[in-house]
Formats: structure tokens, C-alpha cells, sequence
């Protein structure tokens, strides 16, 4: 009978809670309903040429275009140099970070393994790779990145990188040796150092050098530059290193902190074998106690030692606001206007955001390139073979010109091996060479500001680096413009990587051309998503060539 009785209070209980909870649903249906209805009887305050679903569909066909657009590109292939299938031993391939045996020379297990990782995009088998040390790998897997602006990096496409055997290869090894060389003298003394001039005749006697030259042979004004027209014209240094910078509501001077002089790594053999093997540097950075303008090599080195991504496009986009109107290109539908200025449009906000997006989505390109693609060994891998080589170890393919080139030899005379004195105690990052993730970025940022400023504007109070790097110079001589300085301003970002060790030179110019297309393939996605009466952005690329978006 209890048993009944509880049974029975709790079916009650059970009951009366269901009636409970209807109620509650049947008050909020009833709040819902009034709520809707008062929706329904409220007016629509929007005003414009287009209701909210007309500029939702417009939204939409604009970026089914842009989609369409990138997708029905014609898919370019992507060569290589062949050079991981010609040598079993992959002595011509990035391998730093995996172990290596007692000559440098990556395990092949361990390769395979890393050759397969990539081949699948499998995430667990990044997981299971057979590290050597206890450096990591620097994100693989962005190398499978889809992004929703800009050309797919996989549509973006590069020339192979010079053979391990060729002549050019051997005189970009030449040119990082004459780097390391030189990284301490002033570029204000380039005319009348000896080492310079030494470097000069023994670069113009390579059958393939593909840097800038002067009646057919290197000079010191042209000696480590780029080859873009403004490259060759005044300072070594682009303005956009050498000027203020209008920081908000601080003014930051571009003296930066830079490395003690006569401080190079990497010069023993076991420190070589040890990071290549992702092992940690014995040594440490040892600091100028002065911080200094950018006046020699070893300075510039530092500087893209420790910049974050896209620090140099923003400083320079920075300094070119600053300029005012005036340095804005002709295509701006505000420069004219009687009663408006653009800033989400065509304005600072704008320019901007636009600069710092293409940075990111250019290194996606690059990582694509890098892993999936090339696999380029680093110069700092090559100075392993060379010194194994000369020393009689080994036998590498490699070019005689190189091997008989003087830097080689005064470096074996100044350090006691023939490998590459590196401007860091880590040497290169633990990513692959082609292309410079630096050179993309800073393409991709320069391009991007090409496309919004008057490129023959020319620069006011230019400026140049004493030779102490502790104060700046007017310069007098000819007109430095935003376009040259700009293309300048590349160079110095890519190939100061090149005067620290870490990469080659067509690296760089070759990352450069990659960061642009990424920037003119954004700004044409951007096209039809103005109101303003725009006729398209229009610009010169680093070949010299105009493009009209």
C-alpha cells in the first residue's frame, strides 16, 4: 500500500511539471509571435540604391566573380631543377633539422619519411617525423593553406632554382662568401675599401652571375644590389630604412640595435654538423652596445634577423602617409573630390590593411613553393659540401669556378675551414630556401603600395648613413622617387637575408616576383567592390613593365 501511495504522488509530481514547462513553451511562442509581429509593423530605416537583399546578392556575385576569376586561371606547372631525383644522397636539398651522418649528409630514412609527410598532407605523420635535434620544422603544413582572397598559391608558379653543378649556383655560393667577407664595411666606403674592390673583380669573372653589372662587368655601385632600375640609383640603403618614421603620436627614429662587428658563427665543423642536425648553437648573439642607422651588411642582416613580418612595408607605408595627398597616385577618386576624403576606401585605413593582408597571403605562395615544390638546400648547407670537398672527403659535383674563386680561399685563410661564416648563432631558419619568405612578404607589401602612390614622386630630404651608422646625411646627388626607393626597399629586405647566410640571390629576386603577383591578384579581386567612380589601380612591376588592374 505505501508503495502504491509514493507511486502515486510521484506520477502527480511528474504531471504537474510537464504542465509547468507547456506553459512556459506556450509564453515564449507567445513572446515570439509578438515580437515578429512587432518586426512586421516597424519600419525598414535603411536608405541606399540597393535594399539589403539586392546588396546581399550583389555581395555574392562579386565574390562568385572574383572565385571564378582565380579558379578559371590557366594552371601553370611548377618545374624544378630535378636535382633531388639526380643525387641519391639529396646533397642538393634542404635537409637541416633531420639526422645527418658525420659528412652533413641526411639520413635517407629519415628523408623518405619527411618526403612522404609531405606527399600525403597526413597531419598525424608531421607528428612521427624523425628529428635530429630539438629544432622543429617551421609549418609544413601551411604549405596546404587555402585562403578566400587573391590567387590559390598553388596558381602561382616559379622558375626552377639554379642546378647544384651549374655555374650560376656557384656564383651566388661566390656572392655569400664575398657577403660574409664584407659585412662589416660601411656601404659609404664601398668606392675605396680593398676588400671590396676585391670581391668586385673576383665576382666579374663568373660565366653566370645573374646580379647587376656595369659595362658588362660588377663595379662597387653595383656590387650585392638588386636589379631593378631604382636599385642603381643613389644610397645603398632604401629611404624607407633611413627615415622617421611617424609612429601615431611618436616619431621613431630608425636607429636600431645591430650586432657586434667581427662576429661570425658557424665556422667550426662540429657547430656545423650540431645545427644541421637542429641541435641548439653553443654561441649567442653578442650586441652593439650603440644603437645605429643601417650602414653596412652586417646591420642589415640583423635587421631582417629580427623584424616581424611585414615591419618594413608598414614603416615604409607609414612615411609615404605622412607625405599628404600629394604623394598619392592619380587614380585615387578622392584626390579631386570637393568634398570628401577616403579612409575605409582608397584612404590610410585602407592602404593599410591592404599592405598587411597581402604580407600573410604572399608567405602561402612561399610555403607552397618551399615544401611542396622545390626543397632548395641552404648556402649554409652548401658550405658543408664545399668544405668536405676541399678538404678531400668527398667528391661533389661541384662547379669549378666556385671551388677556384678567391673568397674561398680567404676564407679557409681566416677561419680554418671552408665553410660559410653565418651573421646568426642558429644559422638558417628550419624551412627551406626557394623562395625567400622575406622577399614574398616585402613583393607582396610594395606592390601593394605601388598601386596607391605616385610612383614618380619624388622623395623629400633624402638622407643617407654616416659610415658609424650613429647619425644620417643629406643626400644631393640625383632624384630619389617613390617608385625607385621602393624597389630599392625590396632588395635591401631579400637580399640583406642573402648578407646574412641564409639564402641565395634568386631566392630573393624570384621571391620578389611571387609576393607581387599574389598583391595584383588581391587588388583584383578588390576591383568591383567600390562605389566610388575608380577606373582600376595601375603600376609598374619589377621587371620595368606597367599593369593596369
Amino acid at each position: 500500500m505505501l508503495n502504491k501511495f509514493i507511486e502515486s504522488e510521484v506520477s502527480k509530481i511528474i504531471q504537474n511539471n510537464k504542465m509547468e514547462k507547456n506553459q512556459i513553451c506556450e509564453n515564449n511562442i507567445s513572446k515570439e509571435e509578438k515580437s515578429n509581429e512587432n518586426l512586421k509593423l516597424s519600419k525598414s530605416c535603411e536608405t541606399g540604391p540597393l535594399t539589403p537583399h539586392q546588396n546581399s546578392e550583389k555581395a555574392y556575385k562579386i565574390r562568385k566573380d572574383a572565385a571564378s576569376f582565380q579558379k578559371d586561371l590557366p594552371m601553370p606547372g611548377h618545374p624544378c631543377n630535378t636535382d633531388e631525383g639526380l643525387y641519391s644522397k639529396k646533397i642538393a636539398n634542404y635537409s637541416k633539422a633531420l639526422p645527418h651522418n658525420k659528412l652533413g649528409e641526411v639520413k635517407i630514412r629519415a628523408y623518405n619519411i619527411w618526403i612522404k609527410a609531405l606527399t600525403t598532407g597526413n597531419p598525424e605523420m608531421f607528428e612521427d617525423l624523425p628529428l635530429g635535434g630539438v629544432r622543429k620544422f617551421a609549418n609544413p603544413q601551411a604549405s596546404y593553406a587555402f585562403d578566400l582572397e587573391g590567387p590559390n598559391s598553388h596558381q602561382l608558379t616559379m622558375p626552377a632554382p639554379p642546378n647544384f653543378n651549374s655555374a650560376w649556383m656557384a656564383s651566388e655560393m661566390a656572392e655569400d662568401y664575398w657577403r660574409a667577407l664584407t659585412r662589416d664595411i660601411p656601404f659609404a666606403e664601398y668606392d675605396t675599401d680593398l676588400l671590396i674592390h676585391e670581391a668586385v673583380y673576383d665576382m666579374s669573372n663568373f660565366s653566370d652571375y645573374h646580379g647587376p653589372k656595369h659595362g658588362g662587368v660588377v663595379t662597387t655601385g653595383t656590387l650585392f644590389r638588386g636589379n631593378t632600375a631604382g636599385d642603381l640609383v643613389g644610397p645603398y640603403i632604401s629611404q624607407f630604412l633611413c627615415k622617421d618614421v611617424p609612429f601615431g603620436t611618436k616619431i621613431f627614429k630608425q636607429q636600431y640595435r645591430t650586432a657586434l662587428a667581427a662576429k661570425d658563427y658557424m665556422t667550426s665543423y662540429d657547430e656545423w654538423l650540431n645545427i644541421q642536425n637542429g641541435g641548439v648553437s653553443s654561441s649567442s648573439d653578442v650586441f652593439d652596445p650603440k644603437p645605429r642607422y643601417i650602414r653596412n651588411g652586417r646591420d642589415l642582416g640583423e635587421w631582417v634577423h629580427r623584424d616581424f613580418t611585414y615591419q618594413s612595408v608598414l614603416n615604409t607605408c607609414l612615411i609615404l602617409l605622412s607625405f599628404g595627398d600629394k604623394a598619392l597616385c592619380s587614380e585615387n577618386p578622392y584626390l579631386y573630390s570637393k568634398t570628401q576624403v577616403g579612409f575605409i576606401t582608397f584612404g590610410s585605413a585602407y592602404i593599410l590593411d591592404l599592405v598587411a593582408k597581402s604580407a600573410r597571403i604572399a608567405l602561402e605562395a612561399a610555403w607552397f613553393q618551399k615544401f611542396l615544390v622545390h626543397r632548395r638546400l641552404r648556402p649554409e648547407e652548401f658550405g658543408g659540401r664545399i668544405h668536405n670537398n676541399l678538404i678531400g672527403v668527398t667528391n661533389y659535383p661541384i662547379n669549378s669556378e666556385l671551388l677556384n674563386c678567391k673568397a674561398i680561399s680567404k676564407v679557409f685563410n681566416k677561419y680554418g675551414t671552408y665553410l660559410l661564416p653565418m651573421a646568426y648563432p642558429e644559422g638558417c631558419p628550419t624551412h627551406t630556401s626557394y623562395p625567400a619568405g622575406h622577399a614574398c612578404i616585402v613583393g607582396a607589401g610594395v606592390t601593394m603600395m605601388k598601386a596607391f602612390f605616385n610612383e614618380d614622386f619624388i622623395i623629400p630630404n633624402p638622407v643617407v648613413a654616416s659610415a658609424d651608422g650613429l647619425s644620417l646625411y643629406s643626400y644631393s646627388n640625383r632624384p630619389l622617387t617613390i617608385g625607385g626607393e621602393l624597389n630599392k626597399l625590396a632588395s635591401n629586405i631579400s637580399l640583406g637575408r642573402d648578407t646574412a647566410g641564409v639564402h641565395w640571390r634568386s631566392d630573393g629576386t624570384e621571391g620578389l616576383k611571387i609576393g607581387e603577383a599574389v598583391a595584383i591578384g588581391i587588388l583584383h579581386d578588390f576591383k568591383k567592390t567600390y562605389n566610388e567612380d575608380f577606373k582600376g589601380f595601375c603600376l609598374k612591376k619589377f621587371n620595368g613593365t606597367t599593369v593596369t588592374i
